[in-house]
């Protein structure tokens, strides 16, 4: 065993600390703590924390340290917003982008309305703090109240007829939303029985429908979306309704809008109310949705819905032309392509929302290189006790 004070906490939530030259990355640790911890290498395993920081808080989970879905528990709330603001400064001043970065909004709400877990012979839960060894637990406090027992309890239920499996569950305005995956073979109908639970609306096998009582739906403005299998959806509801106000609010008394990578239309539907709107996403099924939940509601403004693969076939300047604004909420992976043709155009706003801080700072360069200025960037949290978060960038030109 080594003792040793940790220096600083990494962007993956860990503490750091050098020993020997090396550095050395240890879980569940503050900045300025003694610790006695185990080293393999560059990872380091914590046996216990002699001088505890001022700063350590009490987990809100009783399988916190054990499980691997929440790395941050025991950081206090002022450290911990101080920390997700501070990867996107780390991502932006790579960059070489200086622009200051706003307060973190807090949009963790009521918790996460969807979650994925695992279910095995040895229960149901999330895998351990570095491990493929599953933790089986009995509830989760990061969840939605409707999924924090019910998702366990149900996903053991699966297992006894499906086997070893992934359950993702949604929490929806309507009723809960499951959809199970195994490389099993296995016969649709020996699922039925457990789609009857009362709050269930829909179950499903592989991508494919098993049961469904009533259409999943969540509420998007003044619209109703009936979610597709698997289609995305923000984590939290709260994160959805502030990463919309910000937009909304980037976007000004803009009058025609390009909102691309759009999914169900979190962002269109509520921009619609007040601009017309342009909409197109590879997600053919999203797509769907967002019409048909257009169709069925009043009160807003000519929205035009099309499919179309924006990373091989990303929007042209001459395509850019009619719009007043652009909004673009991209995969983790970026909108690099989509990125550079914005960049050739002469639209004057774009709202860019972003859930990797990395690849936003990658096309926020591309953008500034190419005339724009980054107004603002606010990070939002929706990801309790994770290193991951959103934000929302506004550039002019």
């Amino acid at each position: 065993m080594t003792r040793a004070t940790i220096t600083a906490l990494g962007q993956r939530g860990e503490g750091i600390v050098e020993i020997d030259g090396r550095r050395v990355y240890v879980p569940f640790t503050l900045a300025g703590e003694e610790v006695e911890l185990t080293v393999d290498g560059e990872r380091g395993m914590l046996n216990s924390v002699l001088t505890p920081s001022p700063e350590r808080a009490e987990p809100a989970c009783r399988y916190f340290g054990t499980c691997g879905g929440c790395a941050l528990q025991h950081v206090s709330p002022r450290d911990y917003a101080a920390f997700k603001r501070g990867l996107v400064e780390a991502a932006l001043r790579h960059a070489g982008i200086e622009t200051p970065v706003g307060q973190l909004v807090d949009a963790r709400g009521a918790g996460r309305r969807r979650a994925t877990l695992h279910a095995r012979k040895s229960g149901a839960g999330y895998m351990q703090a570095r491990s493929h060894d599953l933790l089986n637990i009995a509830s989760c406090p990061i969840l939605v109240p409707p999924l924090q027992q019910e998702a366990p309890r149900l996903a053991r239920l699966l297992h006894a007829v499906a086997g070893d499996c992934d359950v993702g569950f949604t929490a929806t305005a309507t009723g809960l939303d499951v959809a199970v995956t195994t490389p099993r073979k296995l016969k649709p109908e020996k699922l039925v029985p457990l789609a009857q639970r009362p709050r269930l609306a829909r179950l499903s096998l592989n991508g494919d429908l098993v049961l469904q009582t009533r259409a999943p739906a969540v509420k998007m403005g003044k619209a109703l979306v009936a979610l597709p299998i698997g289609s995305f959806l923000q984590a939290t509801e709260a994160a959805e309704e502030a990463l919309a106000g910000l937009v909304i609010a980037g976007l000004g008394t803009a009058k025609t809008v390009a909102d691309l990578f759009c999914g169900v239309g979190p962002f269109a539907l509520r921009i619609a109310e007040n601009a017309k709107v342009f909409v197109a996403d590879s997600d053919k099924p999203a797509i769907a949705a967002l019409q048909k939940a257009i169709n069925h509601t009043q009160g807003l403004k000519p929205v035009t819905a099309v499919a179309r693969d924006l990373f091989r076939d990303p929007l042209a300047p001459v395509e850019l032309e009619p719009y007043d604004a652009i909004v673009f909420d991209p995969p983790r992976a970026g909108a690099e392509a989509q990125a550079r043709e914005i960049a050739r155009s002469k639209v004057k706003t774009v709202i860019a929302v972003s859930c990797e801080p990395r690849t936003f700072a990658r096309d926020a360069a591309i953008l500034i290189t190419g005339g724009y200025r980054l107004e603002s960037v606010t990070p939002v949290d929706q990801f309790a006790w994770s290193t991951h978060v959103e934000l929302v960038g506004a550039f002019r030109r």
